[in-house]
């Protein structure tokens, strides 16, 4: 349909505000840029990391604009005009992946420093820290409802918290290599995990049991994504596929 072109080095992460009016994309040129769906144009360009920017998440309310960064930072940016709002600042190490609570408090943010942090978004203060993964958190998803927070490391683990309080609730185990992407399905019953050991796996969210291992990539999985209908899973590979498949 069309090609937005302007960054200057790869880009790593893209998302859509809740209204399909934007397209906002974190790139290695250290810059978040937002795009107009409809026809592809530049509207803005975020300038202010010092390093890659990793990951990008838009608020559910369309106002705001998440991004984590190598720089160890996470940024609030205001959407309509791409004006900064806060930096967070308290990750030791890259910021690999954020994510916003579908209620709009919170944001949660995974790191090379094997931790998940949870910071309030009106304010962008503190509110816990996650610890129990032993390698870096790659991904990081919060469950429809709320109420769980979701971690993939390369520590080969999914681990499942409880965004309240931050207590950890189960640990999946069954990935043997590092886990580079997780989701959770729209109906808060599974979650899917994406892994450089070639699969994708579905869990139950409720317990961490293991539901099924799809085996089809002939490489290393890195993003995974559920459809709004909670039908389909898709998955993209180091194999250059995209596989669809029934949930």
């Amino acid at each position: 349909i069309r090609t937005l072109a302007g960054h200057t080095d790869s880009v790593c992460s893209v998302a859509v505000s809740p209204d399909g009016q934007w397209i906002v994309s974190g790139s290695c040129d250290k810059t978040v840029r937002v795009w107009r769906l409809s026809d592809g144009s530049p509207a803005r360009t975020l300038a202010g990391h010092t390093n890659h920017v990793f990951s990008v998440a838009v608020s559910p309310d369309g106002q705001w604009i998440v991004s984590g960064s190598c720089d160890k930072t996470v940024r609030v940016w205001r959407l309509s005009d791409g004006s900064p709002v806060r930096t967070l600042a308290g990750h030791t190490n890259h910021v690999f992946s954020v994510a916003v609570s579908p209620d709009g408090q919170w944001i949660v943010s995974g790191s090379r420093d094997k931790t998940v942090r949870v910071w309030r978004l009106s304010d962008g203060s503190p509110a816990r820290t996650l610890a129990g993964h032993t390698y870096h958190v790659q991904s990081v998803a919060v469950s429809p409802d709320g109420q769980w927070i979701v971690s993939g490391s390369w520590d080969k683990t999914v681990r499942v918290w409880r965004l309240s309080d931050g207590s950890p609730a189960r640990t999946l185990a069954g990935h043997t290599n590092n886990v580079f992407s997780v989701a959770v399905s729209p109906d808060g019953q599974w979650i899917v995990s994406g892994s450089c050991d070639k699969t994708v796996r579905v869990w139950r969210l409720s317990d961490g049991s293991p539901v099924r291992t799809l085996a089809e990539h002939t490489s290393d999985v890195y993003p995974v994504a559920v459809s709004p209908d909670g039908q389909w899973i898709v998955s993209g590979s180091r194999d250059k596929t995209v596989r669809v498949w029934r949930l």
